[in-house]
């Protein structure tokens, strides 16, 4: 416990901070995680890192630069960490200050562990190499700094911000990929979709046109269905068992998990991709052959990994290797967000038990029912598993198909923004409404 106080940290402020304050600290904080991209590692190769596209949208990283691991230590920590306690193999009682101190500065520990870890990895095995063999530990070692500086950076932003940095990040992220993949007028094809289009009406490539608005189609749309979705959820009623005439109702969401398993469902599905791109490039194609740039030509990899651009590509006709890799990236995503799903209600404290030990603790029962937690526990359970399974399939099945539309930010990423960006405003409307400009409290209200 010593050790774990002696952690550097960020104070908490000494006075309440009114909203104009914390919006200006996540301001500059997100502005330094922008920067910390831009800025590139010194003694790494230059190379080519769209391979590791996705896993950046989901990691908030920019491979090869100092924000190389995102936020990848800090989630790898709490997921693990999570899980631990949540399946009481570490008996730690959260409800406690001293249970949550524990946790927290475990979590802290855990990060700046992986940080180290992850970035003589990283440089180790290729992800990003160094130019000699003498500058790995000099250029693993600043990806380290760099998981560092975004472990504090999240930080900064919990208490001196609004919300979690480490959500704002991957919305910050995923914001970015789509603003340039819209806009971007660079390339002699422009890269954004919308100088596309007036490019392709300037040389009357119409199929050009076709394709750069399937694209903004596709990305208004999967926003849009996300968003419908997001506000799905199930109300329980519930009544106090000794003030009649006084109740509330539990909402229990229809993704019930949040985006806990697509992160988790896509982040596997990638590491079996870089696994087998790194045994293909030692010689070993056991999952595949890849191209130069690590995408799967063949085998495993190629099957479970993302086909993106389906719908364009169908204007031109899908043969049935194209077709049976989209069933099958398809079915296997959608299976592993069911799996992960039912996994993190179990391990996590989402379950019928805990819920019910919840409401039980504040006194309040189901009308009509005894007060029996055990009753609680088998009425909840006719609700949150089916919504974990359906929320997992759901899920998985918007994540790929965004992917097939060729939607801006991937499927994964679409997502995770959307429910965060939907939280953040849930926690502004709720919390910080009374500090706002008039103008802006109307938005919320």
């Amino acid at each position: 416990m010593n050790l774990l106080n002696k952690l550097p940290g960020v104070i908490n402020p000494k006075t309440r901070l009114n909203f104009k304050d914390r919006l200006k600290w996540t301001g500059v904080a997100l502005l330094l995680f922008f920067l910390m991209g831009y800025i590139h590692v010194c003694g790494a190769r230059p190379d080519v890192y769209g391979r590791f596209t996705q896993i950046s949208v989901l990691m908030g990283s920019e491979f090869g630069t100092l924000a190389t691991l995102g936020i990848g230590p800090i989630v790898t920590a709490s997921i693990l960490l999570q899980v631990l306690v949540g399946s009481k193999i570490i008996t730690w009682d959260l409800n406690t200050k001293a249970g949550r101190a524990k946790f927290q500065g475990t979590q802290k520990l855990l990060a700046i562990t992986f940080c180290f870890l992850e970035g003589f990895a990283f440089v180790l095995f290729g992800a990003v190499p160094a130019q000699t063999a003498s500058l790995i530990p000099i250029v693993a070692l600043q990806i380290a700094f760099g998981g560092l500086i975004i472990l504090f950076l999240d930080e900064v932003i919990m208490k001196w911000g609004i919300g979690s940095g480490v959500s704002l990040f991957i919305a910050a992220g995923v914001s970015k990929v789509i603003f340039i993949g819209l806009v971007s007028p660079f390339g002699d094809i422009p890269a954004g979709a919308i100088p596309r289009i007036i490019y392709g009406f300037s040389i009357a490539d119409f199929t050009l046109i076709g394709i750069a608005l399937t694209t903004i189609v596709a990305t208004i749309s999967i926003f849009a269905i996300c968003l419908y979705t997001q506000s799905i959820k199930v109300e329980i009623p519930l009544a106090f068992s000794q003030l009649r005439g006084f109740g509330r109702r539990w909402p229990l969401n229809f993704f019930y998990t949040s985006n806990i398993p697509v992160i988790l469902a896509a982040a596997m599905l990638i590491n079996i991709t870089m696994m087998g791109a790194m045994m293909d490039s030692q010689g070993t194609p056991l999952l595949g052959e890849f191209d130069e740039s690590g995408t799967p030509l063949s085998g495993i990899a190629y099957y479970l990994s993302a086909p993106y651009n389906v719908l364009q590509n169908a204007l031109f006709g899908l043969g049935p290797v194209d077709l049976l890799r989209v069933l099958t990236y398809l079915v296997f995503l959608t299976i592993l967000c069911v799996v992960f799903s039912l996994f993190w209600v179990e391990t996590t404290n989402s379950g019928p038990e805990a819920v019910a030990e919840q409401i039980s603790s504040v006194g309040m029962q189901i009308p009509g029912f005894r007060k029996d937690k055990r009753i609680l526990v088998k009425i909840l359970s006719k609700y949150i598993y089916p919504l974990a399974v359906m929320g997992g399939i759901a899920v998985g099945i918007l994540a790929a198909l965004a992917d097939f539309t060729g939607a801006l930010g991937t499927g994964t990423g679409i997502l995770l923004t959307v429910m965060i960006l939907h939280n953040f405003y849930e926690r502004l409307s709720t919390q910080y409404l009374e500090d706002m400009n008039p103008a802006i409290r109307k938005f919320f209200e």
